[in-house]
């Protein structure tokens, strides 16, 4: 893959529902330019261009971050905060995917940053719907800051 040209990059411990949401981004167009990392510490690997990804064009900024909380090594709110306390990045709009509907996690997400929080639905049915939404308005529907 040429990590250039990533457009969503998608930060998911849990193999299953990595499975369901990039299915449901496939069905939606929108996984020519995903990429899938495991957990927090990939996901900032990538972003500061470091590790496996330190040959990637750091001036290639992904247009969206999809970031579950639970995650080994570097939580997604830990990344959520690295990346939104940095001013290159801090335009870049970052929606927490996860199983959390703790008040304490979604205020805290929102304090740093979040541009969306959604839960994700147990309901297969729900949670394909969900992740078409969500592509439509952040990949398509949202205007980007220049």
């Amino acid at each position: 893959m040429n990590y250039d040209n990533v457009e969503i990059l998608f930060a998911e411990d849990s193999p299953d529902d990595a499975i369901l949401t990039i299915r449901a981004l496939t069905k939606s167009g929108f996984t020519n330019k995903l990429l899938h990392v495991k957990d927090g510490a990939e996901a900032l690997d990538f972003m500061y261009c470091k590790g496996i990804y330190s040959e990637r064009n750091p001036k290639s900024r992904p247009k969206l971050l999809l970031l579950d909380l639970k995650m080994p090594k570097v939580s997604g709110m830990q990344v959520l905060e690295k990346v939104k306390s940095d001013p290159d990045f801090k335009s870049i709009p970052a929606v927490i995917l996860t199983s959390s509907q703790e008040d304490p996690d979604i205020a805290k997400c929102y304090e740093l940053g979040a541009n969306s929080y959604i839960v994700k639905p147990v309901d297969s049915d729900k949670f394909f719907h969900a992740i078409k939404e969500m592509g439509m308005y952040w990949m398509i529907l949202s205007q980007p800051s220049t």
